[in-house]
């Protein structure tokens, strides 16, 4: 057994210089560890600003990447949607008819233009002129005994009430004479609108009943342009009034609808409100049924930054672009607003009158010199 070992010191002084004595090689291992730490770190800096300067010379070596540069201008950029719909007509009338008799004349044909009041068609009369003749024949004799009871009342011979009956009796033959006269006046079928004759089912001889249908006119000098719109664009088509169509049948036809109406309440199956917009129609080039497309703004920024969707790279949650100043690429990092076709809105991130790279940013690298070939000035050069 090591002496050292069964040695226990004494004094205070000797316990301490002996701790001291028994501590020394620990504090030197622990001594070695902490200096191996500190190298290790040390030389892993030294090697990260190595690769640094190695990646900053191999930018700097690299041959210059033709780019392309488009100075940033504020400018108007809207949100739109195109959706289909179709032309209806302003009106889709069925004349029906308010009398019973025979159709004696047809003024129309189907496809007439016809005005309103014009006449469509005639019933016969006879029964009806006779009917008023017998109405006003009764009318009069209400009146001659109602005068003549008036002569014999101031004598005393009839009463106060029968003088009333008599009144009475006479405001209820010129009501029947008025009724006559209105019935023999619908013998007479009129256009009640201006329009197009559709259909024709009065024929000649025909014998029609009340509430049968005499014919079909479409009003055609204004119709209606219906566009289905669905619930997640509502609050955004409550607020327009006018929506640009396209006619594909009329050769791409441009014309602007005024909003008429926007129901409150969906179809039950497809969640899509019926939006209703009045266009004039004077030369009756549009017709029902013909197909259309709404170009209908959600949204409108008013001088904002708008760059063309492909200069953005995207990597993870990342989207940036470069700019060029003096030769040099700079990422900028950017945040994206609406978009207008192949423009997008950028939020933050860019200013008017920076050189935004749209050709060759796919090649470099933030910092890298580069060589511009080609200023787009107008946006139309790139189709945009």
């Amino acid at each position: 057994m090591n002496s050292e070992d069964n040695y226990k010191p004494r004094s205070s002084r000797a316990k301490i210089l002996y701790f001291i004595w028994r501590s020394i090689p620990r504090v030197i291992l622990l001594g070695m560890i902490v200096l191996i730490m500190v190298l290790f770190g040390t030389i892993k800096d030294k090697m990260k600003s190595i690769e640094t300067e190695k990646a900053s010379a191999l930018i700097k070596d690299k041959p210059l990447i033709n780019t392309v540069i488009m100075p940033l201008k504020l400018r108007t950029i809207t949100e739109s949607m195109n959706l289909p719909g179709s032309i209806e007509p302003w009106t889709d009338l069925t004349l029906k008819s308010e009398i019973h008799g025979s159709i004696v004349e047809i003024l129309v044909k189907e496809g007439d233009e016809v005005k309103s009041g014009e006449v469509i068609a005639r019933v016969q009369t006879d029964d009806y002129k006779i009917a008023l003749s017998r109405a006003e024949a009764n009318y009069k004799l209400a009146v001659a005994e109602l005068n003549r009871d008036k002569v014999v009342y101031s004598k005393g011979i009839v009463s106060q009430a029968q003088i009333e009956a008599k009144q009475t009796n006479v405001a209820l033959a010129s009501t029947e004479v008025a009724n006559a006269r209105l019935m023999l006046n619908r013998c007479v079928i009129n256009s009640p609108i201006s329009g197009v004759i559709t259909k024709l089912d009065a024929k000649k001889g025909l014998l029609l009943s009340v509430g049968d249908p005499v014919c079909q006119i479409v009003q055609m000098d204004r119709v209606k342009a219906v566009v289905g719109i669905p619930e997640s664009d509502m609050p955004a088509v409550a607020t327009i009034n006018h929506v640009e169509l396209n006619i594909k049948a009329l050769n791409d036809l441009k014309v602007t609808g005024e909003k008429y109406f926007l129901s409150p309440i969906s179809d039950t199956l497809s969640r899509i409100y019926r939006l209703e917009l009045a266009l004039e129609n004077q030369d009756r080039k549009i017709l029902p049924g013909m197909f259309i497309r709404a170009n209908i703004i959600k949204q409108e920024v008013k001088k904002s930054v708008a760059i063309p969707f492909y200069s953005v790279i995207s990597r993870g949650d990342e989207q940036f672009v470069f700019i060029e100043e003096n030769g040099v690429a700079i990422k900028k990092e950017v945040s994206l607003g609406i978009m207008q076709g192949w423009l997008v809105e950028i939020k933050e991130g860019l200013e008017a009158g920076q050189n935004l790279i749209v050709e060759g940013h796919r090649d470099i690298e933030d910092g890298q010199a580069i060589k511009v070939v080609h200023t787009v000035t107008e946006l139309e050069e790139y189709g945009l």
